[in-house]
């Protein structure tokens, strides 16, 4: 395909600069509030959808913001393309790219084979989630924050649950904020991949920021501004340890823990399992703005749309 932009993909936040960061949250944020209004950027564009695991919030979220945005859209279900039957990704990719101007793809595997795919720079390839990253939902999470408490800079986040995809992709985007804090509390054995903890440290000194992981509850930090948590088994993926639930349970978001910090929003990236990995009273209290954050899911979606199809924001 044609275009008058370089391509220009989202596989990785490590592969985005602090300003391209901070100018995607911004986008994102400036569509939550209603200050910013899509004017037909991606007219023309053809985006492909390409969900090999489940989703809801964010199929969705790229699906709607595509359609807002002027595009039109190509859904391709798990069992849809030859890949399942043998094809290569980067053939997969070359053809694709011949046709599409973009494809937003999930899979449960890393993202070698969205890399694959994104090789051909004949498209932009758009990472959905693999097991190792989330990054357009540390995007939709730092414009929720942004949008509930009015800044970044200097924000306490304390993580409880499972280091997962999720958890990484904030590891690797809320550090590169001045002086934020990210507190990580996860079960011993279910921690953030070392990689993504060292490239995090990394971000945190440049930017005075701080990135810590515990495995245990104890010695909370004294104030944090969000508590946030996800579900306990990640989408796609099981534990080998018959009695995770066990290691698990010490780590489940309850109103003892909220009380803790009075003045602190509760965030979920969904789906929930009330009971498991937090109580009913707290996801569905006052405080909770996981639904808020969800909506997020689609002005994340289009602010990324617009930055790899259509060069903006800059």
């Amino acid at each position: 395909m044609s275009h008058s932009n370089p391509v220009r993909h989202l596989l990785s936040l490590n592969d985005v600069t602090d300003e391209e960061l901070y100018a995607l949250v911004r986008r994102s944020h400036e569509y939550a509030r209603g200050t910013l209004q899509p004017n037909g950027p991606l007219a023309g564009r053809v985006v492909g959808t390409y969900f090999r695991t489940t989703s809801t919030r964010t199929r969705t979220a790229f699906s709607v913001g595509a359609l807002r945005l002027g595009a039109q859209l190509v859904a391709y279900g798990s069992g849809d393309l030859q890949e399942n039957t043998g094809e290569a990704a980067i053939d997969t990719g070359r053809v694709l790219g011949m046709m599409l101007d973009g494809l937003v793809a999930r899979t449960s595997a890393g993202a070698d084979e969205l890399r694959t795919m994104a090789s051909w720079n004949s498209m932009s390839v758009v990472n959905a989630m693999t097991e190792d990253e989330h990054p357009t939902q540390a995007i939709t999470d730092l414009s929720a924050m942004l949008t509930a408490l009015g800044r970044l800079e200097g924000l306490r986040v304390l993580y409880v649950g499972e280091g997962n995809n999720t958890a990484a992709a904030l590891a690797l985007a809320l550090p590169r904020y001045r002086g934020a804090e990210l507190h990580l509390r996860t079960p011993a054995g279910y921690g953030l991949p070392q990689p993504a903890l060292n490239r995090a440290a990394e971000y945190a000194t440049a930017h005075q920021a701080l990135v810590e992981e515990n495995h245990h509850m104890d010695g909370l930090p004294d104030e944090v501004d969000v508590v946030y948590t996800t579900r306990w088994q990640t989408t796609g993926t099981t534990k080998d340890d018959p009695d995770w639930r066990q290691t698990f349970s010490p780590f489940r978001v309850d109103s003892v823990l909220m009380k803790r910090y009075p003045s602190a929003v509760f965030m979920h990236d969904l789906p929930a399992h009330r009971g498991e990995e937090v109580d009913a009273d707290v996801l569905d209290g006052e405080r909770s703005i996981a639904f808020q954050q969800a909506a997020h899911k689609l002005y994340g979606a289009m602010g990324v749309l617009e930055w790899c199809l259509a060069g903006l924001p800059q």
